[in-house]
């Protein structure tokens, strides 16, 4: 009998995607997911409590190398929040693209369900800190309670916002993605647009491109 590996967290992370690639599905279990790949079925659970926790994991794990790969640029230090969140896009999406196969399998499972917003819980809540910790500038308003309203508000629109860049990167087909570089660029510079107050043309131009785009999709 094979003597069983010695396994990590990023091994069965590894195997779990290369899993579902190949199969198209979830393993039919835990005991069969270990047995298949040669390890002890109770290393699983030292890590993750079902499959599904490693899918959150892995949305969290692109932030989490987002995040390292921008604190070592010392450009990014330097930048402001406009410029930190424009960063944060380029690197995030490059990670997804990195991974696309799987990003796009894990998204299109849960595609009509509530259970693809419980997937990127983890995700949400490590960007949500994010935008929080970048200091938005907001309008100054000198009562605490609307100050906690703005902020959730901020947060909230954030990760919408987020979430509707991942959904056209996966319905992107331009070559390297460069009309979702074009959404970023154009929906991130709009968002401080808006928060500023000034004229809005970068908001009519967003809209003129979205307009298009899904014209072009139809």
């Amino acid at each position: 009998m094979a003597k069983k590996k010695t396994i990590s967290e990023q091994d069965i992370i590894s195997f779990y995607m290369d899993y579902v690639l190949e199969q198209n599905e979830q393993p039919k279990s835990v005991y069969a997911f270990a047995k298949t790949n040669n390890f002890e079925e109770s290393k699983f659970y030292e890590y993750f409590g079902s499959f599904e926790g490693i899918e959150k994991h892995v949305f969290k794990a692109f932030f989490d190398n987002t995040i390292k790969v921008l604190h070592k640029s010392e450009d990014y230090q330097s930048f402001d929040a406009q410029n930190k969140l424009l960063s944060f896009y380029f690197t995030f999406f490059e990670n997804l693209t990195a991974n696309r196969s799987y990003v796009v399998y894990a998204l299109h499972k849960y595609k009509n369900s509530m259970k693809g917003l419980t997937l990127l819980s983890e995700l949400k809540k490590s960007f949500t800190h994010y935008i929080d910790d970048l200091d938005i500038e907001t309008l100054d308003i000198k009562q605490e309670q609307i100050e906690k309203i703005q902020r959730r508000a901020l947060q909230e629109s954030a990760w919408l916002q987020l979430l509707l860049t991942m959904k056209f990167w996966m319905d992107d087909t331009s070559p390297s993605f460069e009309k979702t570089d074009i959404f970023i660029e154009k929906s991130v510079n709009t968002s401080f647009d808006v928060l500023n107050i000034v004229p809005l043309k970068s908001v009519i131009d967003f809209g003129k491109f979205i307009f298009k785009e899904k014209m072009n999709m139809i």
